[in-house]
């Protein structure tokens, strides 16, 4: 628990660091909050997961920002129950969870009905380049992950998403 709060502090301060912040931070599940495929497993069992994950999930909650969930993942029961296994459940102000053998959109279309986020003012972490690419082009600040959501690709998510977002305001500006 200590180490959490540690990671929750930590992002509080990088959060602290950017004046543009995103309105709303979409996660993808497997390999990015948490290091498994969920269809790999039983609802029974006890989910996990990666090291900073809850820290940076409450971290955004504290500063007001909402968070979101788009996976194509082909068992959504079992998704589900494991959120709330881990207690997280209840972060998320959208749960776009289902199958999808091509990418993203989809599930960012939803999540953009149900918030009325502009794809402009999102942020998106998953560990697959095909959905970093595909929502990317709507709009979206998309972070690749190596090894599961972290500080650093937090730091690297809010760097390019406030960059994109002056260079936008620049340009209106013009």
């Amino acid at each position: 628990m200590a180490d959490e709060e540690k990671v929750k502090n930590e992002a509080s301060e990088i959060l602290g660091q950017y004046q543009n912040l995103p309105r709303l931070v979409v996660f993808d599940l497997d390999y990015t909050l948490w290091p498994f495929y969920c269809e790999c497993c039983y609802e029974d069992e006890m989910p996990y997961l990666y090291q900073h994950a809850k820290g940076i999930l409450h971290a955004l909650k504290e500063k007001g920002i909402d968070v979101a969930v788009a996976s194509r993942s082909p068992t959504p029961d079992i998704a589900k129950t494991f959120l709330n296994k881990l207690g997280i459940n209840s972060l998320f102000v959208a749960q776009e969870i289902f199958p999808s053998w091509t990418h993203k959109t989809e599930h960012f279309q939803r999540i953009h009905r149900k918030t009325g986020v502009p794809f402009s003012s999102v942020l998106f972490f998953d560990d697959e380049d095909r959905n970093t690419e595909a929502v990317s082009k709507m709009g979206v600040t998309s972070i690749l992950v190596d090894n599961g959501v972290n500080l650093g690709a937090l730091r690297q998510g809010l760097s390019e998403f406030s960059q994109k977002t002056a260079s936008s305001s620049t340009s209106k500006q013009k």
